[in-house]
């Protein structure tokens, strides 16, 4: 298996040549489409059909998987294609003030190609950027930051006189790491080979032992045993084992595993190398989410590096039988494909459909072998397991969330950025060590996490409370809830995949009855079916984006009532209202004997 490709060279697109670069492989495709793309623009019907042609593909397969990712275009977008980002956080910065001032200047309808063919401006989800925005990316490729009029102002002149993206203002491609608070996994990088070569004197059996004494639980929102997960790949029989690194980071207002890739490179690809070790791979596979395609040349210079020095490709540091190499594949913006059954899809050159499990990836994942998939936050943690011991990363944290959490700040507070924290932080520590004032919500691991409120500030990071993948909003008392809400209802009926029922439906419906509140047409009936909805929607669909897409409707109705009642004046007191079947389903669906405590003040 071709573990490595050679980028696109420079002049007309040679289909032929790049499917050859890639040795035909099916597996492939979308890193086909995606080089294609960046060479043409655009993907038209011929090139999809020599495409097919090439890899033994029908056109149909090619095409759907064109048109299933949302950086993919089969139909033209322009030289210069500006997506801004659409992540709340964004939009409390001005984002789409700005994104209107733009299109005005350029003259141009959003989501549309402009008269001349020369640009086209839109939104995409979230760029990843939210302790840095407004921000945006410009054809896929590379991203723009701390937006402001000035620059928007100046980008339009740019782009009318036709400058290359490459020829702007260097300032402007700026990306900081912004780290506010370090620990063991921000901190000081250990000597690139380090902790490989420690992992290699002891042993497989005895560094899966160290992962399964620290109880590492896996960092992408799940939290499953790290150990156990390796055990489980390690036992079961195949000719090829893969680790995969999970760096999709879609999740809006997370942004803390750029960071990681930028300054602790080799500590997750070690940590990579060390799983490859413990379970007896070959392959490595890193899937790198299409907002972070700025960052794959340095981070096939850092692989390139560990190469030249031995700790990558065969015969690792001189251990003979020890081969095992990494491969990057960029996503083209997905964000389901961060859930890894999905992700092991787009690997292999499909949509990027969530599986029906079991059997799970340890068992049956890329191409039909057992692989692991850990995030980029995990691997890095493995690294530093490997150096100090499981007993160490054990005595960090709580019995049961052991070690650190990375935290992307962003939102309503002074000083965003990335903080680190050992689990059982309490909520208000971040709230005040990020200079957050008059907070009225957080909202925690993104619009699929959990949104508190002021009282449960007392509460504190940990799987055994409040997990987290690693966002951490703030909205001081000056935002609307509902709006937030509407926002991520909005967000999840966009990447909904499409491929159930209950979610490509339900998404739509709740989005529905939600922009029904928002022009004021809204009843006490629309409340009520927004809550069947999420009760359907958490029981019937296919995997957790659908679970957990009513996650904010259901926790803004329970926590900030109000936001809802300024769009339905006599809420409480319609005909048939019912407290205490109200007070009874407040409960069911939080779990907490206080939750809907503000129905009974307000009755």
């Amino acid at each position: 298996m071709q573990i490595r490709s050679q980028p696109l060279v420079s002049g007309a697109p040679d289909v032929m040549a790049l499917l050859a670069r890639h040795g035909n492989a099916p597996q492939a495709l979308v890193q086909v489409l995606r080089e294609l793309q960046a060479q043409q623009g655009w993907l038209p019907r011929d090139a999809l059909g020599q495409i097919a042609a090439g890899l033994g593909l029908t056109l149909a397969h090619v095409e759907g998987v064109a048109g299933f990712y949302r950086f993919f275009h089969t139909e033209p977008v322009g030289a210069y294609r500006v997506l801004f980002s659409d992540n709340v956080t964004d939009r409390l910065l001005g984002s789409r003030a700005l994104m209107a001032d733009l299109c005005r200047r350029l003259g141009v309808a959003p989501g549309r190609l402009s008269g001349d063919g020369r640009v086209s401006v839109d939104t995409t989800s979230c760029t990843g950027l939210c302790d840095q925005g407004p921000a945006l990316l410009i054809n896929h490729h590379q991203v723009v930051t701390r937006l402001d009029a000035a620059r928007v102002a100046q980008m339009a002149e740019l782009i009318r006189k036709r400058v290359p993206v490459e020829q702007w203002p260097p300032a402007w491609f700026e990306v900081h790491d912004n780290i506010r608070r370090a620990d063991v996994l921000l901190g000081a990088a250990s000597a690139p080979g380090d902790a490989l070569r420690t992992a290699l004197a002891r042993g497989a059996e005895p560094m899966l032992a160290e992962i399964r004494r620290s109880n590492l639980r896996g960092r992408g929102g799940a939290g499953f045993m790290t150990g156990l997960k390796w055990a489980l790949c390690r036992e079961t029989a195949g000719a090829e084992h893969v680790v995969v690194c999970n760096a999709d980071e879609g999740e809006p207002g997370t942004f803390k595993d750029h960071v990681l890739l930028r300054r602790q490179a080799d500590a997750v690809f070690e940590g990579m190398t060390i799983a490859a070790h413990v379970i007896g791979a070959r392959i490595g596979l890193v899937y790198l989410r299409g907002e972070y395609r700025y960052l794959l040349e340095a981070l096939q210079a850092v692989l390139q590096r560990r190469r030249d020095a031995g700790l990558l490709g065969k015969a690792i540091l001189g251990h003979t039988g020890f081969d095992f190499d990494i491969d990057i594949h960029v996503g083209a913006g997905a964000y389901v494909c961060g859930e890894e059954s999905a992700l092991i899809e787009s690997l292999e050159g499909k949509r990027g459909t969530p599986r029906i499990r079991p059997p799970f990836p340890v068992e049956s994942g890329y191409l039909g072998h057992p692989t692991i998939v850990n995030n980029v936050e995990t691997f890095c943690a493995a690294s530093q397991i490997v150096l100090q011991g499981g007993a160490w990363w054990a005595s960090i944290g709580t019995a049961k969330s052991t070690g650190t959490k990375i935290h992307s700040v962003s939102g309503d507070c002074e000083r965003p950025g990335l903080y680190e924290y050992p689990y059982g932080t309490r909520i208000g520590r971040i709230l005040e060590d990020c200079g957050a004032r008059d907070t009225q919500a957080v909202q925690v691991g993104g619009p699929s996490g959990v949104c508190l409120s002021a009282f449960e500030f007392g509460r504190r990071i940990a799987f055994e409370d409040v997990p987290t993948a690693g966002a951490f909003m703030v909205f001081d008392r000056s935002r609307d809830m509902f709006e937030v809400a509407r926002a991520f209802a909005h967000f999840f009926a966009h990447e909904s995949c499409g491929f159930c029922t209950p979610c490509r439906v339900g998404t739509a419906l709740v989005v529905k009855r939600l922009d029904k509140l928002a022009s004021g047409q809204g009843s006490r009936y629309d409340i009520d079916v927004l809550f069947e909805l999420d009760k359907l929607m958490h029981t019937t669909t296919h995997c957790g984006l659908g679970a957990t897409a009513c996650n904010p409707l259901r926790d803004t109705i329970l926590r900030f009532r109000p936001a809802y009642e300024q769009r339905l004046k006599s809420l409480y007191f319609e005909p048939g209202f019912d407290l205490d079947a109200e007070l009874s389903i407040a409960r069911r669906m939080t779990g907490r004997d206080d939750a809907g405590a503000h129905l009974e003040n307000k009755a």
